[in-house]
C-alpha cells in the first residue's frame, strides 16, 4: 500500500519544489529589502537600504544556484543509467554505420 502512494506523491513533491523556487527568490528579496530597511532606519545612513537591497538578490541567485546544482546532480545520475545508456550506444552504432558507406 505504501508503494503505491510513493510514484504519486512524488511527481506532486516535484512540482512543488520547482514552484518553491520562484517563491524563495521573491521572499529573499523581500528579506534583503526588510533588512536594507532596518539597517538604513537604525543607522539613518540611506545607502544601507541599497546594501539589504544587494544582500537580497544576492540570496535570490544564490536560490537559483542550488537548484541549479541540484537539477544537474540528478541529469547526471539519470544520464548513468543502463537504459540511457543501451539507447546512446545505439544512436552511436547507427553513425558508425552511417560513416562506412
Amino acid at each position: 500500500m505504501d508503494n503505491e502512494k510513493k510514484p504519486r506523491i512524488k511527481p506532486i513533491i516535484e512540482a512543488a519544489d520547482s514552484l518553491s523556487l520562484g517563491i524563495s527568490m521573491v521572499v529573499a528579496v523581500f528579506m534583503g529589502i526588510g533588512i536594507g530597511w532596518l539597517l538604513r532606519s537604525v543607522t539613518g545612513v540611506s545607502w544601507l537600504f541599497f546594501v539589504g537591497v544587494g544582500i537580497g538578490i544576492a540570496a535570490a541567485i544564490l536560490n537559483v544556484y542550488k537548484a541549479y546544482s541540484k537539477q544537474y546532480k540528478a541529469y547526471e545520475e539519470l544520464a548513468k543509467e543502463p537504459r540511457y545508456a543501451m539507447k546512446k550506444q545505439l544512436e552511436d552504432d547507427e553513425d558508425d554505420d552511417e560513416k562506412e558507406y
